[in-house]
């Protein structure tokens, strides 16, 4: 006991000094590589995030919204209302949800996931998800990241989703189920397609290969 006791002033010292060198370490990384704007690549004040300029510029999807769609409304139509797109084609699913609009700010940040090997924005990404589906989320079983092909997993070498996912399961503790769906198909990119088209291109590309209820007894059919 005596010996721990006298060992725990030189532990905590190396523990500072430690502590001290990664926070060297850091300062010259920053200084060698300094953090830029992962959509304008404008240097960043504090090293994360967007700069101010792209953030005011990001179009967050915020309620009102199609219950169904997650459609953003230009008033408030009240609870539980559907937009024309949700009556005219109703979708095979109940409920869905974006974070933001798919337009120049967010179309530069999800190209350069997905394409510039930048894992670390994923957590923001992440973040802004889980905020847009906390309804979703609130009584959901399991996450389930639409796989990639082997073939093009190989060239980006990463699943997008699969990270995403796993900042998500972080925040509100739904669990990331990998395995049950599985990528039997390589397809065209979906980039430049109409939603038709995107159908199309995607039907037989996936397989479920693992019962929900194997996984998660009591969860309900797939």
């Amino acid at each position: 006991m005596n010996e721990l006791v006298s060992a725990s002033p030189a532990v905590a010292r190396s523990v500072a000094r430690f502590k001290g060198l990664r926070s060297l370490l850091r300062l010259a990384l920053d200084f060698a590589l300094p953090q830029l704007c992962p959509s304008c690549r404008e240097l960043l004040g504090d090293g994360t995030g967007l700069c101010a300029y792209c953030w005011s510029r990001l179009s967050l999807i915020e309620s009102p919204y199609c219950a169904r769609l997650g459609i953003p409304f230009a008033y408030d139509p009240g609870p539980g209302l559907l937009s024309m797109e949700a009556i005219a084609d109703p979708p095979s699913y109940d409920r869905a949800r974006a974070a933001v609009r798919y337009d120049g700010i967010s179309r530069a940040l999800v190209h350069t996931l997905k394409y510039g090997d930048r894992l670390d924005l994923a957590p923001t990404m992440g973040q802004w998800m889980a905020r847009a589906g906390r309804e979703l989320l609130s009584d959901a079983d399991a996450l389930f990241p639409v796989p990639l092909h082997w073939r093009r997993q190989w060239a980006r070498r990463f699943n997008q989703a699969a990270a995403l996912a796993g900042v998500i399961s972080g925040m509100t503790g739904v669990p990331v189920v990998h395995g049950v769906l599985k990528r039997v198909r390589s397809t065209p990119q979906q980039e430049g397609k109409s939603k038709t088209e995107r159908v199309d291109n995607a039907q037989g590309a996936f397989r479920v290969v693992r019962s929900l209820n194997r996984i998660l007894p009591g969860a309900g059919s797939c």
